[in-house]
């Protein structure tokens, strides 16, 4: 049973390479792309029931008992992003064809996706720091493929910045993993957990978790380290920005809530003041960006900054409520975030332009887009009873209980603005005169996808009352780090 860990990652690992010798042949590709996501979903519903029922699943490769192997566990946390995954991947393979071009497609388009798929969830399933480091690599390297696809000139230019500042950070993540590997003399994330609360060097420990926290941070596009983002998502086709904006950023927020609640949790007092800050500025700054522009696709980058904000908010409250809200936050936001880059992407492909000043009346052309629209909006917004309600509900509920009055202002406020500003696209480019005639595409086919995703999110706030148990359980298991160090080190 154990092996099944890592198909998550061996799947799509596989699919990539098979798809790449008909990278030509674009029909056989796209239905190889389908079958094998599907695929990857099923295999993972089975982990991540398996999880749920029967417990912590680990995989010792090669039969190397840890800390001394490569280790990959699957838990709740990691399992349920794992599973969060593979569903928003499998709407956006399934929109691809009508919004990837075709010479796109062809450049391997499908090949990156399903490899950017396998370095995250193995960065989701690994077990260790220095293996987080690789499929981190992984991950990096078929977005730095994807990003560039297409080759223009403002492409470029954002996909360089992209690419230099994550090889900068990536620089620094493993040579503090080095550092950290000479204080403990493990890499095995569970090892490590338990050497650090044998050691008295908490200058060190402290020192090297404020550096894994800048790298995390910048990889999360978290206050001040966000500069880098906002204009890089927005340059790539829809389908990639849709996974970058759902992924890319969510990887570096679950590594600093993997090891901010595994690794280091002394001096929980200063941590927590000091991620309830940037917290709070990660999310003024994005509602500020996102008001700032007219680019429809700016708009949805800018507001993917404030998510990552809420969700940190969770980390630093440390309590059941909160980080129980982070983990269902965290799901929502890779959800809501994908639908609303793909309705911005059909938007664009249907009007031509991606300035909101020069859209007006799509709702007489395409009404079901423009509710797509407002539903997302509303969901991502958090009001009730949709599951961004459900997520900032809990945030909420841990900030009162630990007296965090200012940042529960801060977070309404920014609520608000993000409605506003999403809400802005819907007011003015689908309300209003029809400022030329449209000449009118078919997008049913696309709106298929846009409505699974819709369905998904919907029932995650519908139906909270069967979601919330397994989110809860997950919060409570991150409570107690002894879980996860006992069902590793098989204590």
């Amino acid at each position: 049973m154990s092996n099944l860990v890592v198909l998550p990652i061996i799947i799509p690992l596989l699919a990539g390479i098979i798809i790449a010798f008909f990278n030509k042949n674009l029909p056989i590709a796209r239905t190889l792309s389908k079958i094998f996501i599907v695929i990857n979903l099923f295999v993972t519903a089975y982990v991540t029931y398996l999880v749920f029922t029967q417990g912590i699943i680990v995989l010792e490769t090669g039969s190397w008992e840890a800390p001394y192997g490569i280790i990959f566990v699957a838990d709740p946390l990691s399992i349920i992003l794992v599973l969060t995954t593979n569903i928003l991947t499998t709407a956006c393979l399934f929109i691809a064809p009508k919004l990837v071009n075709d010479l796109q497609e062809k450049y391997y388009f499908y090949t990156l996706v399903f490899l950017l798929i396998s370095g995250v969830s193995g960065a989701f399933l690994t077990g260790d720091l220095f293996n987080l480091f690789v499929f981190f690599e992984v991950l990096l390297m078929a977005s730095y493929g994807l990003i560039v696809l297409g080759g223009g000139k403002v492409q470029l230019r954002e996909s360089l910045k992209y690419v230099l500042i994550n090889l900068f950070s990536s620089i620094i993540f493993v040579t503090t993993v080095a550092f950290l590997y000479g204080i403990v003399g493990t890499v095995n994330m569970a090892h490590i957990a338990e050497r650090v609360q044998e050691l008295e060097h908490t200058g060190i420990l402290t020192t090297i978790g404020i550096v894994f926290f800048f790298v995390f941070a910048t990889k999360a596009a978290l206050f001040p380290l966000y500069y880098w983002m906002p204009k890089s998502y927005t340059v790539p086709n829809p389908v990639v920005s849709a996974l970058f904006g759902a992924l890319l950023t969510k990887v570096g927020i679950y590594s600093i809530m993997r090891v901010y609640t595994l690794i280091f949790v002394g001096d929980v007092e200063f941590t927590r003041n000091f991620f309830i800050i940037i917290a709070g500025l990660s999310m003024l700054a994005g509602v500020i960006g996102a008001l700032s522009t007219n680019n429809i696709k700016l708009i949805i980058s800018y507001n993917v900054i404030p998510s990552i904000g809420f969700i940190l908010l969770g980390i630093a409250l440390a309590n059941e409520s909160g980080l129980g809200g982070a983990t269902y936050y965290l799901m929502h936001d890779m959800l809501i975030k994908t639908t609303l880059f793909l309705i911005i992407g059909v938007i664009v492909y249907v009007a031509g332009t991606s300035n909101l000043k020069n859209i007006s009346g799509l709702i007489h052309y395409y009404p079901g887009l423009g509710w797509s629209l407002f539903i997302a909006t509303i969901i991502l917004a958090g009001i009730p009873p949709f599951s961004g309600f459900i997520g900032k509900l809990l945030l909420l509920k841990g900030s009162v209980e630990n007296d965090q009055i200012l940042i529960i202002i801060i977070a309404l406020l920014s609520s608000l603005l993000i409605l506003y500003s999403v809400m802005r696209i819907f007011i003015e480019g689908f309300w209003g005169e029809k400022k030329q005639a449209f000449k009118v595409k078919p997008i049913r086919s696309m709106l298929t996808p846009i409505v699974f995703l819709l369905a998904i999110s919907i029932f995650l706030g519908i139906g909270a009352e069967f979601v919330y148990p397994y989110v809860n359980e997950t919060a409570l298991y991150l409570l107690d780090p002894e879980i996860y160090i006992n069902a590793v080190l098989k204590e």
